[in-house]
Protein backbone atom coordinates (compact mmCIF):
# COMPACT_ATOMS: atom_id res chain seq x y z
CA UNK A 1 0.00 0.00 0.00
CA UNK A 2 2.60 2.31 0.75
CA UNK A 3 4.98 1.77 -2.75
CA UNK A 4 1.28 3.12 -4.13
CA UNK A 5 1.20 6.14 -2.25
CA UNK A 6 4.60 7.03 -3.40
CA UNK A 7 4.01 8.60 -6.55
CA UNK A 8 2.81 12.05 -4.82
CA UNK A 9 5.53 13.65 -3.47
CA UNK A 10 3.24 14.65 -0.84
CA UNK A 11 2.57 11.54 0.85
CA UNK A 12 6.53 11.41 1.32
CA UNK A 13 6.15 14.30 3.53
CA UNK A 14 3.08 13.11 5.26
CA UNK A 15 5.09 10.08 6.32
CA UNK A 16 7.50 12.02 8.67
CA UNK A 17 4.75 13.40 10.39
CA UNK A 18 5.55 11.54 13.48
CA UNK A 19 3.97 13.44 15.94
CA UNK A 20 0.62 12.66 14.40
CA UNK A 21 1.73 9.27 14.18
CA UNK A 22 1.64 8.98 18.29
CA UNK A 23 -1.97 10.28 18.07
CA UNK A 24 -3.31 8.00 16.41
CA UNK A 25 -1.23 5.27 17.84
CA UNK A 26 -2.76 6.52 21.26
CA UNK A 27 -6.21 6.44 20.04
CA UNK A 28 -6.79 10.33 19.62
CA UNK A 29 -7.87 12.32 16.52
CA UNK A 30 -10.57 12.33 14.09
CA UNK A 31 -9.64 8.72 12.50
CA UNK A 32 -8.82 6.71 15.41
CA UNK A 33 -12.39 5.24 15.21
CA UNK A 34 -12.28 4.08 11.66
CA UNK A 35 -8.43 2.93 12.47
CA UNK A 36 -9.93 0.47 15.53
CA UNK A 37 -12.49 -0.73 12.76
CA UNK A 38 -9.20 -1.40 10.48
CA UNK A 39 -6.96 -4.30 10.56
CA UNK A 40 -3.27 -5.13 9.18
CA UNK A 41 -0.08 -3.91 9.33
CA UNK A 42 -1.13 -1.39 6.65
CA UNK A 43 -3.59 0.79 8.27
CA UNK A 44 -1.38 2.55 10.08
CA UNK A 45 0.28 4.44 7.30
CA UNK A 46 -2.90 4.99 5.26
CA UNK A 47 -4.26 6.60 8.19
CA UNK A 48 -1.47 8.99 8.63
CA UNK A 49 -1.17 9.84 5.39
CA UNK A 50 -4.75 11.01 5.16
CA UNK A 51 -4.18 13.04 8.31
CA UNK A 52 -0.75 14.67 7.44
CA UNK A 53 -2.46 16.06 4.25
CA UNK A 54 -4.13 18.57 6.77
CA UNK A 55 -1.13 20.25 6.49
CA UNK A 56 -0.22 20.11 2.60
CA UNK A 57 -1.78 22.18 -0.61
CA UNK A 58 -3.09 18.20 -1.65
CA UNK A 59 -6.48 17.16 -0.54
CA UNK A 60 -7.40 13.64 0.02
CA UNK A 61 -10.92 12.01 0.19
CA UNK A 62 -10.92 8.52 1.52
CA UNK A 63 -13.61 5.32 0.77
CA UNK A 64 -14.48 2.60 1.80
CA UNK A 65 -15.53 -0.56 -0.35
CA UNK A 66 -18.86 0.96 -1.06
CA UNK A 67 -17.52 4.14 -2.09
CA UNK A 68 -18.86 6.04 0.85
CA UNK A 69 -16.82 8.70 1.87
CA UNK A 70 -14.68 7.96 5.61
CA UNK A 71 -12.89 10.93 5.80
CA UNK A 72 -11.59 14.16 3.91
CA UNK A 73 -8.88 16.63 4.72
CA UNK A 74 -9.53 20.25 5.39
CA UNK A 75 -8.32 21.11 1.91
CA UNK A 76 -11.69 19.46 0.24
CA UNK A 77 -14.35 21.69 0.50
CA UNK A 78 -12.92 24.72 -0.93
CA UNK A 79 -10.95 22.80 -3.92
CA UNK A 80 -14.56 21.13 -4.09
CA UNK A 81 -16.50 24.33 -3.54
CA UNK A 82 -18.49 23.08 -1.10
CA UNK A 83 -20.00 24.48 2.02
CA UNK A 84 -17.28 25.03 5.20
CA UNK A 85 -19.40 22.86 7.58
CA UNK A 86 -21.18 20.53 5.73
CA UNK A 87 -21.08 17.00 6.67
CA UNK A 88 -19.74 14.67 3.96
CA UNK A 89 -18.84 11.20 6.13
CA UNK A 90 -21.08 8.54 4.76
CA UNK A 91 -21.72 10.44 1.67
CA UNK A 92 -21.12 8.00 -1.55
CA UNK A 93 -18.95 9.10 -4.23
CA UNK A 94 -21.96 10.02 -6.53
CA UNK A 95 -23.63 12.69 -4.32
CA UNK A 96 -20.26 13.92 -3.04
CA UNK A 97 -19.49 14.83 -6.53
CA UNK A 98 -23.19 16.02 -7.15
CA UNK A 99 -22.29 18.93 -4.34
CA UNK A 100 -19.35 19.86 -5.56
CA UNK A 101 -19.02 22.90 -8.68
CA UNK A 102 -17.38 20.28 -11.42
CA UNK A 103 -18.26 20.73 -15.16
CA UNK A 104 -20.61 17.84 -16.31
CA UNK A 105 -17.65 16.67 -18.22
CA UNK A 106 -15.30 16.43 -15.54
CA UNK A 107 -17.90 14.19 -13.83
CA UNK A 108 -18.56 12.01 -16.52
CA UNK A 109 -14.58 11.24 -16.65
CA UNK A 110 -14.61 10.21 -12.97
CA UNK A 111 -16.98 8.10 -13.38
CA UNK A 112 -15.28 6.76 -16.74
CA UNK A 113 -11.83 6.34 -15.14
CA UNK A 114 -13.52 4.38 -11.57
CA UNK A 115 -14.35 1.89 -14.13
CA UNK A 116 -11.04 1.40 -15.61
CA UNK A 117 -9.50 1.64 -12.28
CA UNK A 118 -7.24 -1.23 -12.18
CA UNK A 119 -7.61 -2.69 -8.67
CA UNK A 120 -3.49 -3.47 -8.02
CA UNK A 121 -2.49 0.54 -8.85
CA UNK A 122 -3.69 3.91 -9.40
CA UNK A 123 -5.02 5.62 -12.52
CA UNK A 124 -2.96 8.31 -13.98
CA UNK A 125 -3.53 11.77 -13.35
CA UNK A 126 -7.57 13.39 -14.68
CA UNK A 127 -7.67 16.91 -15.54
CA UNK A 128 -10.97 18.91 -14.02
CA UNK A 129 -12.70 22.20 -14.27
CA UNK A 130 -15.23 23.40 -12.31
CA UNK A 131 -18.56 24.66 -14.23
CA UNK A 132 -17.14 28.58 -14.16
CA UNK A 133 -14.15 27.03 -15.67
CA UNK A 134 -12.29 29.64 -13.14
CA UNK A 135 -10.64 26.76 -11.51
CA UNK A 136 -8.77 23.40 -12.83
CA UNK A 137 -7.86 20.51 -10.56
CA UNK A 138 -6.20 17.46 -10.78
CA UNK A 139 -7.11 14.28 -9.08
CA UNK A 140 -5.25 10.89 -8.67
CA UNK A 141 -7.31 8.04 -7.95
CA UNK A 142 -5.75 5.32 -5.29
CA UNK A 143 -6.61 1.68 -4.66
CA UNK A 144 -5.42 0.96 -1.02
CA UNK A 145 -5.56 -1.90 1.20
CA UNK A 146 -8.17 -4.62 0.54
CA UNK A 147 -10.97 -2.09 -1.40
CA UNK A 148 -10.16 1.13 -0.10
CA UNK A 149 -10.07 4.15 -2.50
CA UNK A 150 -7.99 7.47 -1.97
CA UNK A 151 -8.76 10.35 -3.99
CA UNK A 152 -6.16 13.11 -4.12
CA UNK A 153 -7.10 16.69 -5.32
CA UNK A 154 -4.75 19.74 -6.28
CA UNK A 155 -4.77 22.65 -7.94
CA UNK A 156 -2.61 22.41 -11.11
CA UNK A 157 -0.03 24.99 -10.44
CA UNK A 158 -0.24 28.15 -12.22
CA UNK A 159 -3.82 27.39 -13.93
CA UNK A 160 -6.49 28.80 -10.98
CA UNK A 161 -8.43 32.09 -12.12
CA UNK A 162 -5.30 34.51 -11.98
CA UNK A 163 -2.57 32.37 -12.97
CA UNK A 164 -4.57 30.60 -15.61
CA UNK A 165 -4.79 34.28 -16.68
CA UNK A 166 -1.62 35.53 -17.00
CA UNK A 167 -0.48 32.18 -18.46
CA UNK A 168 -2.81 32.64 -21.41
CA UNK A 169 -3.39 36.50 -21.95
CA UNK A 170 0.24 37.76 -20.49
CA UNK A 171 1.67 37.92 -23.84
CA UNK A 172 -0.93 39.36 -26.06
CA UNK A 173 -0.91 39.99 -30.10
CA UNK A 174 -0.60 43.74 -30.18
CA UNK A 175 -2.59 44.44 -33.38
CA UNK A 176 -5.38 41.79 -33.12
CA UNK A 177 -5.66 40.93 -29.07
CA UNK A 178 -5.04 37.36 -29.40
CA UNK A 179 -2.95 35.76 -27.29
CA UNK A 180 0.87 35.54 -29.03
CA UNK A 181 3.06 32.83 -30.16
CA UNK A 182 4.53 32.56 -26.59
CA UNK A 183 1.54 32.48 -25.07
CA UNK A 184 -0.22 30.01 -27.13
CA UNK A 185 2.92 27.50 -26.23
CA UNK A 186 3.00 28.25 -23.03
CA UNK A 187 -0.23 26.85 -22.51
CA UNK A 188 0.22 23.89 -24.97
CA UNK A 189 3.06 22.73 -22.75
CA UNK A 190 1.03 23.36 -19.68
CA UNK A 191 -2.17 20.78 -21.22
CA UNK A 192 0.05 18.31 -22.45
CA UNK A 193 1.83 18.31 -19.19
CA UNK A 194 -0.98 17.81 -16.98
CA UNK A 195 -3.25 14.95 -19.24
CA UNK A 196 -0.16 13.47 -21.07
CA UNK A 197 -2.69 10.77 -22.14
CA UNK A 198 -5.36 12.82 -23.00
CA UNK A 199 -6.27 14.44 -26.79
CA UNK A 200 -4.84 18.04 -26.86
CA UNK A 201 -6.38 19.29 -30.46
CA UNK A 202 -3.97 21.93 -32.04
CA UNK A 203 -5.12 24.13 -35.22
CA UNK A 204 -3.17 25.70 -37.66
CA UNK A 205 -4.75 28.23 -39.93
CA UNK A 206 -3.10 30.54 -42.49
CA UNK A 207 -5.21 32.84 -44.84
CA UNK A 208 -5.32 32.31 -48.19
CA UNK A 209 -4.05 35.38 -50.96
CA UNK A 210 -4.04 37.54 -48.27
CA UNK A 211 -0.50 39.12 -49.54
CA UNK A 212 -2.50 39.71 -52.83
CA UNK A 213 -4.56 42.04 -50.20
CA UNK A 214 -1.98 43.45 -48.53
CA UNK A 215 -0.33 44.47 -51.99
CA UNK A 216 -3.03 45.90 -53.57
CA UNK A 217 -4.79 47.77 -50.78
CA UNK A 218 -1.84 48.41 -48.76
CA UNK A 219 -0.43 47.62 -45.10
CA UNK A 220 -3.31 49.65 -43.27
CA UNK A 221 -6.07 47.46 -45.34
CA UNK A 222 -3.95 44.37 -44.74
CA UNK A 223 -3.54 45.37 -40.60
CA UNK A 224 -7.68 45.44 -41.25
CA UNK A 225 -8.10 42.52 -42.66
CA UNK A 226 -5.92 40.60 -39.44
CA UNK A 227 -8.08 42.04 -37.01
CA UNK A 228 -11.67 41.24 -38.82
CA UNK A 229 -10.07 37.85 -39.45
CA UNK A 230 -9.49 37.43 -35.72
CA UNK A 231 -12.66 38.66 -34.71
CA UNK A 232 -14.40 36.15 -36.65
CA UNK A 233 -11.83 33.32 -35.69
CA UNK A 234 -12.97 33.60 -32.60
CA UNK A 235 -16.30 33.95 -33.16
CA UNK A 236 -15.91 30.75 -35.04
CA UNK A 237 -14.36 28.41 -31.77
CA UNK A 238 -15.57 27.87 -28.68
CA UNK A 239 -15.19 30.35 -25.41
CA UNK A 240 -13.17 28.12 -23.74
CA UNK A 241 -10.71 27.53 -26.47
CA UNK A 242 -7.47 29.37 -27.39
CA UNK A 243 -6.91 31.95 -30.32
CA UNK A 244 -3.68 33.13 -31.27
CA UNK A 245 -1.90 35.01 -33.72
CA UNK A 246 1.34 33.46 -34.39
CA UNK A 247 2.77 36.17 -36.64
CA UNK A 248 2.05 37.60 -40.18
CA UNK A 249 -1.46 35.95 -41.46
CA UNK A 250 -0.80 32.42 -39.41
CA UNK A 251 -3.31 31.85 -36.59
CA UNK A 252 -3.49 29.01 -34.22
CA UNK A 253 -6.27 27.72 -32.29
CA UNK A 254 -6.02 25.19 -29.13
CA UNK A 255 -9.62 23.42 -28.35
CA UNK A 256 -10.41 22.85 -25.23
CA UNK A 257 -10.52 20.86 -22.97
CA UNK A 258 -7.92 18.41 -24.28
CA UNK A 259 -10.71 15.61 -24.34
CA UNK A 260 -12.04 16.94 -27.61
CA UNK A 261 -13.51 14.43 -30.06
CA UNK A 262 -12.50 14.13 -33.85
CA UNK A 263 -16.11 15.01 -34.37
CA UNK A 264 -16.09 18.31 -32.06
CA UNK A 265 -13.02 19.21 -33.43
CA UNK A 266 -14.26 19.03 -37.27
CA UNK A 267 -17.43 21.02 -36.43
CA UNK A 268 -15.24 23.59 -35.47
CA UNK A 269 -12.91 23.42 -38.69
CA UNK A 270 -16.19 23.73 -40.64
CA UNK A 271 -17.38 26.79 -38.63
CA UNK A 272 -14.15 28.34 -38.85
CA UNK A 273 -13.73 27.66 -42.67
CA UNK A 274 -17.50 29.41 -42.97
CA UNK A 275 -16.90 32.32 -41.37
CA UNK A 276 -13.72 33.70 -42.03
CA UNK A 277 -14.24 33.57 -45.65
CA UNK A 278 -17.13 35.32 -45.83
CA UNK A 279 -16.74 38.48 -47.87
CA UNK A 280 -14.95 41.78 -45.75
CA UNK A 281 -15.92 45.14 -46.55
CA UNK A 282 -12.38 47.14 -45.89
CA UNK A 283 -12.10 50.56 -47.16
CA UNK A 284 -15.03 50.55 -49.26
CA UNK A 285 -13.85 47.38 -51.13
CA UNK A 286 -14.76 44.30 -51.19
CA UNK A 287 -12.16 41.41 -50.14
CA UNK A 288 -12.23 37.78 -50.27
CA UNK A 289 -9.49 35.92 -48.97
CA UNK A 290 -9.56 31.47 -48.12
CA UNK A 291 -8.24 29.72 -45.35
CA UNK A 292 -6.23 26.65 -45.32
CA UNK A 293 -6.46 24.51 -41.65
CA UNK A 294 -3.84 21.67 -40.31
CA UNK A 295 -5.13 19.82 -37.62
CA UNK A 296 -2.56 17.61 -35.11
CA UNK A 297 -3.87 15.95 -32.02
CA UNK A 298 -1.93 14.48 -29.15
CA UNK A 299 -0.80 11.75 -28.53
CA UNK A 300 -0.69 10.37 -31.33
CA UNK A 301 0.64 13.21 -33.32
CA UNK A 302 3.01 14.28 -30.76
CA UNK A 303 3.59 14.47 -27.01
CA UNK A 304 4.89 17.33 -26.98
CA UNK A 305 4.75 20.66 -28.03
CA UNK A 306 7.14 21.42 -30.58
CA UNK A 307 6.54 17.90 -32.38
CA UNK A 308 2.40 18.46 -32.16
CA UNK A 309 2.87 22.09 -33.77
CA UNK A 310 5.08 20.55 -36.86
CA UNK A 311 2.63 17.53 -36.81
CA UNK A 312 -0.18 20.63 -37.79
CA UNK A 313 2.08 22.41 -39.88
CA UNK A 314 2.64 19.45 -42.21
CA UNK A 315 -1.11 19.05 -42.43
CA UNK A 316 -1.64 22.39 -43.02
CA UNK A 317 1.35 22.26 -45.57
CA UNK A 318 -1.30 19.25 -47.33
CA UNK A 319 -4.27 21.50 -46.79
CA UNK A 320 -2.86 24.24 -48.96
CA UNK A 321 -1.39 21.68 -51.81
CA UNK A 322 -5.11 20.03 -51.91
CA UNK A 323 -6.53 23.50 -53.31
CA UNK A 324 -6.38 25.75 -49.89
CA UNK A 325 -9.51 26.29 -48.02
CA UNK A 326 -10.25 23.11 -46.54
CA UNK A 327 -8.55 21.49 -43.66
CA UNK A 328 -6.71 18.49 -43.19
CA UNK A 329 -5.87 16.31 -40.32
CA UNK A 330 -2.39 15.34 -39.82
CA UNK A 331 -1.22 11.48 -41.31
CA UNK A 332 2.09 9.94 -40.98
CA UNK A 333 2.25 9.72 -44.71
CA UNK A 334 2.67 13.79 -44.55
CA UNK A 335 5.73 13.08 -42.11
CA UNK A 336 7.37 10.72 -44.62
CA UNK A 337 6.51 13.65 -47.55
CA UNK A 338 8.18 15.76 -45.57
CA UNK A 339 11.27 14.23 -45.44
CA UNK A 340 11.63 13.03 -48.39
CA UNK A 341 11.10 16.84 -49.46
CA UNK A 342 13.82 17.65 -47.08
CA UNK A 343 16.27 15.32 -48.26
CA UNK A 344 15.64 16.52 -51.72
CA UNK A 345 16.05 20.16 -50.14
CA UNK A 346 19.34 19.08 -48.93
CA UNK A 347 20.69 17.40 -52.03
CA UNK A 348 19.09 20.43 -54.22
CA UNK A 349 21.82 22.63 -52.21
CA UNK A 350 24.55 20.39 -52.55
CA UNK A 351 23.89 20.31 -56.41
CA UNK A 352 24.54 23.43 -57.08
CA UNK A 353 27.62 23.24 -55.59
CA UNK A 354 28.73 20.09 -57.01
CA UNK A 355 27.67 21.34 -60.70
CA UNK A 356 24.90 18.60 -60.84
CA UNK A 357 22.80 21.47 -62.53
CA UNK A 358 23.24 21.62 -66.42
CA UNK A 359 21.63 23.31 -69.53
CA UNK A 360 19.78 21.65 -72.48
CA UNK A 361 18.79 23.52 -75.37
CA UNK A 362 15.79 23.26 -77.76
CA UNK A 363 15.74 24.86 -81.29
CA UNK A 364 13.05 27.96 -81.72
CA UNK A 365 12.55 27.76 -85.49
CA UNK A 366 10.96 30.87 -88.21
CA UNK A 367 8.11 29.22 -89.87
CA UNK A 368 8.28 31.43 -93.00
CA UNK A 369 11.94 30.44 -93.39
CA UNK A 370 12.29 27.43 -91.56
CA UNK A 371 15.74 28.59 -90.54
CA UNK A 372 16.72 28.37 -87.14
CA UNK A 373 16.62 31.35 -85.03
CA UNK A 374 17.30 30.24 -81.44
CA UNK A 375 17.37 27.87 -78.44
CA UNK A 376 15.47 28.09 -75.40
CA UNK A 377 17.69 27.09 -72.40
CA UNK A 378 15.92 24.36 -69.92
CA UNK A 379 17.38 23.08 -66.66
CA UNK A 380 18.03 20.18 -65.88
CA UNK A 381 19.49 17.98 -62.76
CA UNK A 382 21.40 15.05 -63.25
CA UNK A 383 21.25 13.48 -59.99
CA UNK A 384 24.35 10.62 -59.29
CA UNK A 385 21.55 8.17 -57.52
CA UNK A 386 17.95 9.37 -59.62
CA UNK A 387 19.37 10.07 -62.96
CA UNK A 388 17.93 13.49 -64.77
CA UNK A 389 15.50 15.09 -62.94
CA UNK A 390 13.44 17.26 -64.81
CA UNK A 391 12.78 20.92 -63.90
CA UNK A 392 8.99 21.08 -62.33
CA UNK A 393 10.36 18.27 -60.15
CA UNK A 394 12.55 20.40 -58.83
CA UNK A 395 11.80 24.37 -59.17
CA UNK A 396 8.99 24.44 -56.57
CA UNK A 397 11.41 23.13 -54.21
CA UNK A 398 13.97 25.55 -55.08
CA UNK A 399 11.43 28.75 -55.26
CA UNK A 400 10.39 27.88 -51.66
CA UNK A 401 13.98 26.92 -49.94
CA UNK A 402 15.30 30.16 -51.48
CA UNK A 403 17.42 28.70 -53.51
CA UNK A 404 16.09 29.37 -57.48
CA UNK A 405 17.87 32.95 -57.17
CA UNK A 406 21.52 31.34 -56.89
CA UNK A 407 20.18 28.96 -59.31
CA UNK A 408 18.78 31.57 -61.47
CA UNK A 409 22.32 33.82 -61.78
CA UNK A 410 23.88 30.34 -62.56
CA UNK A 411 21.28 29.65 -65.64
CA UNK A 412 22.21 33.22 -66.64
CA UNK A 413 25.69 33.22 -66.32
CA UNK A 414 25.89 29.68 -68.38
CA UNK A 415 23.79 30.21 -70.91
CA UNK A 416 24.70 33.89 -71.98
CA UNK A 417 28.57 31.91 -72.01
CA UNK A 418 27.43 29.26 -74.33
CA UNK A 419 25.50 30.98 -76.09
CA UNK A 420 28.60 32.78 -77.26
CA UNK A 421 29.79 29.69 -78.90
CA UNK A 422 27.16 29.82 -81.31
CA UNK A 423 26.40 31.74 -84.98
CA UNK A 424 25.93 35.29 -84.28
CA UNK A 425 22.47 35.50 -85.05
CA UNK A 426 21.01 32.91 -82.75
CA UNK A 427 19.60 33.99 -79.46
CA UNK A 428 19.26 31.88 -76.49
CA UNK A 429 15.82 32.50 -74.15
CA UNK A 430 16.01 31.88 -70.20
CA UNK A 431 13.50 31.72 -68.09
CA UNK A 432 12.90 33.86 -64.79
CA UNK A 433 11.40 33.43 -61.64
CA UNK A 434 9.36 35.47 -59.40
CA UNK A 435 11.60 35.46 -56.97
CA UNK A 436 14.39 36.78 -59.10
CA UNK A 437 12.15 39.92 -59.77
CA UNK A 438 11.40 40.29 -56.01
CA UNK A 439 15.53 40.05 -54.98
CA UNK A 440 15.26 43.34 -57.00
CA UNK A 441 18.86 42.87 -58.55
CA UNK A 442 17.61 40.85 -61.52
CA UNK A 443 18.67 43.87 -63.68
CA UNK A 444 22.05 43.40 -62.63
CA UNK A 445 22.46 39.82 -62.14
CA UNK A 446 21.83 40.30 -65.62
CA UNK A 447 24.24 42.94 -67.07
CA UNK A 448 27.16 40.53 -65.14
CA UNK A 449 26.28 38.03 -67.30
CA UNK A 450 26.21 39.89 -70.21
CA UNK A 451 29.31 41.66 -69.72
CA UNK A 452 30.97 38.44 -68.11
CA UNK A 453 30.54 36.75 -71.51
CA UNK A 454 30.43 39.45 -73.97
CA UNK A 455 27.30 38.20 -75.01
CA UNK A 456 25.35 41.28 -77.28
CA UNK A 457 22.17 42.34 -75.25
CA UNK A 458 20.18 41.45 -78.19
CA UNK A 459 21.04 37.90 -78.33
CA UNK A 460 19.49 37.32 -74.99
CA UNK A 461 15.79 37.11 -74.51
CA UNK A 462 14.11 36.76 -70.62
CA UNK A 463 10.83 34.59 -70.78
CA UNK A 464 8.44 36.00 -67.86
CA UNK A 465 5.06 34.98 -66.85
CA UNK A 466 1.97 37.44 -66.48
CA UNK A 467 2.65 36.22 -62.31
CA UNK A 468 5.35 38.65 -62.69
CA UNK A 469 3.38 40.92 -63.78
CA UNK A 470 0.94 40.98 -61.24
CA UNK A 471 3.35 41.50 -58.10
CA UNK A 472 4.99 44.84 -57.47
CA UNK A 473 3.96 47.00 -60.45
CA UNK A 474 6.82 49.43 -59.80
CA UNK A 475 9.43 46.93 -59.00
CA UNK A 476 8.94 45.03 -61.86
CA UNK A 477 8.06 47.55 -64.85
CA UNK A 478 11.62 49.61 -63.71
CA UNK A 479 13.32 45.86 -64.11
CA UNK A 480 12.10 45.55 -67.15
CA UNK A 481 12.85 49.09 -68.99
CA UNK A 482 16.33 48.23 -67.28
CA UNK A 483 16.39 44.99 -69.21
CA UNK A 484 15.17 47.12 -72.11
CA UNK A 485 18.15 49.68 -72.27
CA UNK A 486 20.47 46.63 -72.16
CA UNK A 487 18.80 45.86 -75.73
CA UNK A 488 17.62 42.68 -73.80
CA UNK A 489 14.63 41.23 -75.22
CA UNK A 490 11.56 40.27 -73.20
CA UNK A 491 8.47 37.74 -73.52
CA UNK A 492 5.67 36.97 -72.35
CA UNK A 493 5.61 33.31 -71.18
CA UNK A 494 2.94 30.70 -71.41
CA UNK A 495 0.19 33.17 -73.10
CA UNK A 496 -3.56 32.27 -73.06
CA UNK A 497 -3.64 30.46 -69.65
CA UNK A 498 -3.81 33.79 -67.34
CA UNK A 499 -6.70 36.01 -66.15
CA UNK A 500 -5.07 39.15 -67.14
CA UNK A 501 -2.89 39.07 -70.29
CA UNK A 502 -4.14 41.14 -72.46
CA UNK A 503 -3.57 43.73 -69.99
CA UNK A 504 -0.28 43.29 -69.40
CA UNK A 505 0.35 43.60 -73.13
CA UNK A 506 -0.78 46.66 -72.77
CA UNK A 507 1.40 48.28 -69.68
CA UNK A 508 4.62 46.86 -71.19
CA UNK A 509 5.88 46.45 -74.92
CA UNK A 510 6.57 42.75 -74.65
CA UNK A 511 8.82 41.84 -77.97
CA UNK A 512 7.32 38.34 -78.15
CA UNK A 513 4.66 36.08 -77.36
CA UNK A 514 4.40 32.56 -76.44
CA UNK A 515 1.37 31.17 -77.57
CA UNK A 516 1.21 28.27 -74.98
CA UNK A 517 1.53 24.30 -76.41
CA UNK A 518 -2.20 23.63 -74.45
CA UNK A 519 -3.80 26.30 -77.28
CA UNK A 520 -1.06 25.35 -79.92
CA UNK A 521 -0.07 21.72 -79.61
CA UNK A 522 -3.78 20.66 -80.00
CA UNK A 523 -4.31 17.27 -81.86
CA UNK A 524 -6.66 18.40 -84.96
CA UNK A 525 -8.71 20.82 -85.76
CA UNK A 526 -10.39 22.35 -82.94
CA UNK A 527 -12.56 25.57 -84.69
CA UNK A 528 -12.23 27.61 -80.96
CA UNK A 529 -8.95 26.74 -80.12
CA UNK A 530 -7.63 28.09 -83.86
CA UNK A 531 -9.95 30.90 -83.55
CA UNK A 532 -7.55 32.04 -80.32
CA UNK A 533 -4.36 30.89 -82.04
CA UNK A 534 -5.25 33.29 -84.67
CA UNK A 535 -6.76 36.44 -82.22
CA UNK A 536 -3.15 36.26 -80.64
CA UNK A 537 -1.05 35.99 -84.34
CA UNK A 538 -3.35 38.94 -85.25
CA UNK A 539 -2.79 41.00 -81.99
CA UNK A 540 0.75 40.24 -82.37
CA UNK A 541 0.82 41.96 -86.07
CA UNK A 542 -0.91 44.73 -84.80
CA UNK A 543 1.36 45.57 -82.02
CA UNK A 544 4.52 44.85 -83.88
CA UNK A 545 5.37 42.08 -81.96
CA UNK A 546 6.83 38.11 -82.86
CA UNK A 547 4.98 35.12 -81.88
CA UNK A 548 6.08 32.01 -80.85
CA UNK A 549 3.87 28.60 -80.95
CA UNK A 550 5.22 25.62 -78.40
CA UNK A 551 4.54 22.15 -78.54
CA UNK A 552 4.67 21.80 -81.82
CA UNK A 553 4.84 18.16 -82.83
CA UNK A 554 4.03 17.20 -86.44
CA UNK A 555 3.84 18.94 -89.75
CA UNK A 556 0.20 19.51 -89.85
CA UNK A 557 0.23 21.90 -86.36
CA UNK A 558 3.11 23.34 -87.72
CA UNK A 559 1.12 23.96 -91.69
CA UNK A 560 -1.46 25.43 -89.08
CA UNK A 561 0.09 27.69 -87.27
CA UNK A 562 1.93 28.88 -90.72
CA UNK A 563 -1.48 29.25 -92.09
CA UNK A 564 -3.01 31.38 -88.87
CA UNK A 565 0.23 33.81 -89.04
CA UNK A 566 2.57 32.66 -86.30
CA UNK A 567 6.51 33.74 -87.00
CA UNK A 568 7.93 30.69 -85.52
CA UNK A 569 7.54 27.68 -83.58
CA UNK A 570 9.00 25.46 -80.94
CA UNK A 571 8.43 21.55 -80.42
CA UNK A 572 9.56 17.84 -80.85
CA UNK A 573 9.05 18.57 -84.60
CA UNK A 574 12.18 20.23 -84.91
CA UNK A 575 13.95 18.67 -81.70
CA UNK A 576 14.17 17.46 -78.34
CA UNK A 577 16.15 19.93 -75.39
CA UNK A 578 19.78 18.51 -75.54
CA UNK A 579 23.09 19.73 -73.93
CA UNK A 580 25.40 21.32 -75.26
CA UNK A 581 27.91 18.47 -77.18
CA UNK A 582 24.97 17.61 -79.27
CA UNK A 583 24.20 21.19 -80.71
CA UNK A 584 26.67 20.80 -83.66
CA UNK A 585 24.26 17.99 -84.65
CA UNK A 586 21.39 20.75 -84.19
CA UNK A 587 23.55 23.21 -85.98
CA UNK A 588 24.18 20.53 -89.04
CA UNK A 589 20.67 19.57 -89.42
CA UNK A 590 19.32 22.89 -90.17
CA UNK A 591 22.20 24.45 -92.19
Amino acid sequence: MALALTHDKSFETAMNAHALTQDIVAGAGPLATHASRMSGTETLPFLLVSAALDDLETGLVIFDCRLQVLHVTSQIPELLGLLPDEPLEGLCLRELLAKSTLDQKSLETIKNRLEDLNPDGFASAIHLRNREGSRHLRVRLHTVGEGYLVASFKTVPGDDANKSRTADFASRDSLTGLASRHAFEHRLKEVLAIEPQERATVFLIDLDRFKAVNDTLGHPAGDSLLRLAAERLSAAVRKQDLVARLGGDEFAVLLYPASTTIEESTIVAKRILDLVQRTYLIEGQLVNIGVSIGIAQSPGDGDECARLMRSADLALYHSKASGRSTYSYFEQHMERRAQARRTSELELRRALALRQLELFYQPQVDTITNRLVGFEALLRWRHPERGMIPPGDFLPIAEEIGVIVPIGDWVLRTACREAMTWPDDITVAVNASPLQFDAGNFAESVQRALAASGLPGERLEVEITEGIMLRNDDTVLRTLHDLRAMKVRIAMDDFGTGYASLSQLARFPFDKIKIDRSLAGFDGDNPKRRSIVRAITALGQSLGVTTLAEGVEDANQLARLQNDGCTSVQGYLFGKPVPTSQLKEVFSRFV
